[in-house]
């Protein structure tokens, strides 16, 4: 193999390889040829050619969510390394170990009119964990940086960014290297102690317990705590569609259920104890309802972070969920309560007045999110995008069997695909990723490499712009809104599948979806299902569908 001849490369790379980072996605570039020449030629790495480094930072980001593990990606000098920030962004909010590595000109290079030169040094700072300023020499201090920012993303989870100064010549290699880098290790965080009494006394007092549940990996909590909460009448448990728990009396479209409460209703559900784990929450009823009608006390289990998203906390545990929950169920005691049957009682109506709904309901993006989520297959992975897909997701039942995933972290559209088409790379199921016309030509550049699995689909909700603005206030028919809000257009994923070799298949009606979905879902290569909705009566079916509840 070749080492590239620079100490400081070869530095880096070695302290990568004993620190376990397997996955590498480089950009490619001249500045970062000492980089990408180490990494390449190294068998213990997996290195991916991606050019755009906005999707190449996404991509890495669906191979960290998938792998629970960092994974690097390398640039250029200049401005490639901005491309980056989206996905550090959402990597930051959705606690994923994302390592950015910046080739750079020298210090004394910047700033003097040099071409592909700007100000590297702690661009990330507001989003990242860590900012690692390596000077251009091979250095002990160097090293430590290197390890600290490894260690931060893996220890915090999230992103690091570690700049990494070159000069000229480049592209030398050398046969072998002695270099041999100080590994160091920062110590892992303690979870600050508590005193599970303190919370079994609230937790038992308490006769309107709320449990709340956002963005979470799946098998995360023990079937047998799942039952012990399903079954108490002072609890219940709502879940969205990117928590992966599941259980009959669980509600899993809080939409449903709350959106046609009235104050009295909404007074009835207002918790003693609210309880809330895992990531960002999908649903703006459910913040406006529960920062309206606030608990008197609100936990948030996380072992790093606690978001006051409701204006409530009153306490941050420092633990797993599973772990937390054990012990506070430890030893149960019988608590009378009508809170769980008040609200299966009006989620049994809900479920009733709802198939009702969507056994009439016209041709429309309501239709088709019913028809996609009755027949996607069991024991898939489904990767949505943001904005309506997700919303729209959240209205129906999902599979069990079925893995869920968005990026809720910053709730961005700009790489649902590129994330999806990554997550396909480091999974071992088949992927289905459901997105949206704009949010799909947004990203199109995620089909632009050469790692997307056979099994990787693509469904396409195209109703001509960004539906979603019509659902929103504010929605008015006129120039201003279909133009710069809405961004009407009249493009198809046609070519673009034939571009970059996905079958492709089209509906535009109901009988043509039903058609388009059976073939899709027995196509044995990567395809693309485009399904055309009428753009102006998308959002009056949502809200009838609302009114009918």
């Amino acid at each position: 193999m070749h080492y590239p001849q620079i100490p400081l490369a070869q530095s880096l790379i070695e302290i990568f390889r004993q620190k376990e980072i397997k996955h590498i996605i480089i950009s490619p570039g001249s500045r970062n040829a000492p980089l990408t020449i180490g990494f390449a030629s190294h068998p213990e790495f997996r290195c991916y050619s991606i050019a755009d480094e906005r999707s190449a930072g996404f991509f890495a980001l669906g191979i960290a969510q998938q792998l629970q593990k960092p994974v690097a990606v390398v640039c250029t000098s200049g401005s490639a390394l901005l491309n980056y920030y989206p996905a550090l962004a959402e990597a930051f909010y959705s606690q994923i170990p994302l390592i950015v590595v910046s080739a750079d000109r020298p210090l004394s290079k910047i700033d003097i009119g040099d071409g592909q030169t700007i100000r590297q040094q702690n661009v990330f700072q507001n989003h990242s964990l860590y900012n690692a300023n390596l000077v251009e020499d091979a250095s002990e201090e160097n090293d430590k940086k290197i390890c600290e920012a490894l260690d931060n993303a893996v220890i915090k989870k999230g992103p690091v960014h570690i700049n990494v100064p070159f000069e000229e010549p480049l592209y030398e290699t050398v046969a072998s290297t002695s270099v041999k880098p100080l590994i160091t290790s920062i110590a892992k965080p303690t979870f600050n102690s508590y005193n599970i009494s303190d919370y079994t006394n609230s937790w038992n007092s308490a006769k309107k317990k709320l449990i709340l549940i956002g963005t979470n990996y799946p098998n995360e909590v023990d079937n047998e705590l799942i039952e012990s909460l399903a079954n108490n009448p002072s609890v219940v448990v709502m879940t969205e569609t990117t928590s992966n728990l599941h259980h009959p009396n669980f509600v899993n479209k809080i939409d449903v259920l709350i959106t046609p409460f009235t104050e009295k209703e909404f007074e009835a559900l207002q918790p003693d104890l609210l309880i809330t784990f895992g990531g960002m929450v999908v649903s703006k009823r459910i913040k406006a309802f529960l920062r309206k009608y606030q608990p008197q006390q609100h936990w948030h289990i996380d072992t790093l972070r606690a978001y006051d998203t409701f204006g409530s906390l009153t306490h941050h545990i420092e633990e797993y969920p599973n772990e937390f929950f054990k012990k506070l169920l430890s030893e149960p005691i019988e608590s009378k309560s009508e809170y769980s049957n008040f609200v299966q009682q009006i989620k049994a109506e809900r479920a009733e007045k709802s198939l009702d709904f969507r056994q009439s309901a016209p041709y429309s993006d309501f239709l088709v999110f019913d028809k996609i989520s009755q027949a996607l297959p069991e024991a898939i992975q489904l990767q949505i995008s943001n904005s309506s897909a997700i919303r729209y997701l959240q209205l129906f039942d999902q599979k069990p069997s079925i893995e869920v995933f968005c990026n809720r972290g910053t709730s961005g559209i700009d790489g649902s695909t590129s994330t999806a088409v990554g997550a396909a790379v480091a999974s071992k199921k088949p992927v289905v990723l459901i997105t949206g016309d704009v949010g799909f030509f947004y990203d199109s550049n995620a089909l632009w490499n050469n790692y997307i699995p056979e099994n990787f689909k693509i469904i396409l909700i195209n109703n001509s712009g960004g539906g979603i603005f019509r659902i929103l206030p504010g929605h008015q028919n006129n120039q201003v809104f279909s133009t710069y809000f809405e961004t009407s257009h009249n493009l198809t994923a046609e070519h673009l599948a034939k571009m970059f070799g996905f079958n492709y298949f089209q509906a535009q009606n109901e009988l043509e979806t039903d058609i388009g979905l059976a073939r899709f879902l027995n196509c044995d290569t990567k395809c693309i299902l485009e399904i055309k909705t009428p753009t102006h009566l998308n959002d009056q079916v949502l809200k009838e569908f609302f009114k009918s509840l």
